[in-house]
């Protein structure tokens, strides 16, 4: 049996942020009416986890739940735990509309690292959406597009972001996001600007 490997195994580029291979991650996507009790209660049993609200991003350790529509979460897990996961969630989902799905060998994630700023400046560059931290602070996700790339962006903590794209382009996203961290090409576009100079009196 062969073992799993990344789409990008293991690649990592340094420049103003660090852009690398997040590693195997499991992933389970949900389908269901997520403000239906049940399905909470499902999905707690399983990630130890409260379904998040609207945009929500709810990371803990290994396991995570990212909003992902309003009937879609994607569930985050130990990459050999999503199986199981999924197998088990299906089971408690049934007698209504439900679905749970392993995804993990469908989907690759990138780990990026830095400064908060230099972060969204370089996510900023390839997509159209409002990475602010007003807008997208810690424990909030964002279904958008690197360049022509579908994508899922969150942020784990200050200085540390997420990005979850199809495997099929996970080359073509990492190529991008290291082109956009390139040395030399920051703009300095999330920094605060200096406090103004108080003038002075003789």
């Amino acid at each position: 049996m062969s073992e799993a490997v990344t789409a990008l195994s293991g690649a990592t580029f340094s420049g103003l942020v660090e852009v690398a291979d997040a590693g195997l991650t499991g992933m389970v996507t949900l389908r269901g009416t997520l403000d239906d009790a049940g399905f909470g209660k499902a999905v707690n049993a399983v990630s130890g986890l409260d379904v998040p609200e609207q945009g929500g991003a709810t990371v803990t350790g290994d396991w995570g739940l990212l909003w992902m529509s309003p009937d879609e979460l994607m569930m985050l897990c130990p990459y050999d735990e999503a199986g199981a996961a999924a197998e088990t969630l299906a089971g408690r989902l049934t007698g209504g509309h439900a679905l749970a799905v392993n995804v993990s060998d469908a989907r690759a994630v990138i780990r990026l690292t830095g400064e908060d700023a230099a972060l969204r400046e370089v996510l900023a560059r390839l997509s159209p959406a409002d990475l602010r931290p007003a807008a997208l602070p810690v424990g909030r996700v964002r279904r958008t597009r690197v360049a022509q790339a579908a994508a899922a962006i969150w942020f784990e903590a200050p200085g540390e972001a997420r990005v979850i794209a199809f495997r099929s382009v996970a080359d073509y996203v990492f190529a991008l996001l290291s082109g956009a961290a390139r040395p030399g090409s920051e703009t300095g576009h999330f920094r605060a600007p200096p406090a103004p100079e108080q003038n002075q009196k003789n």
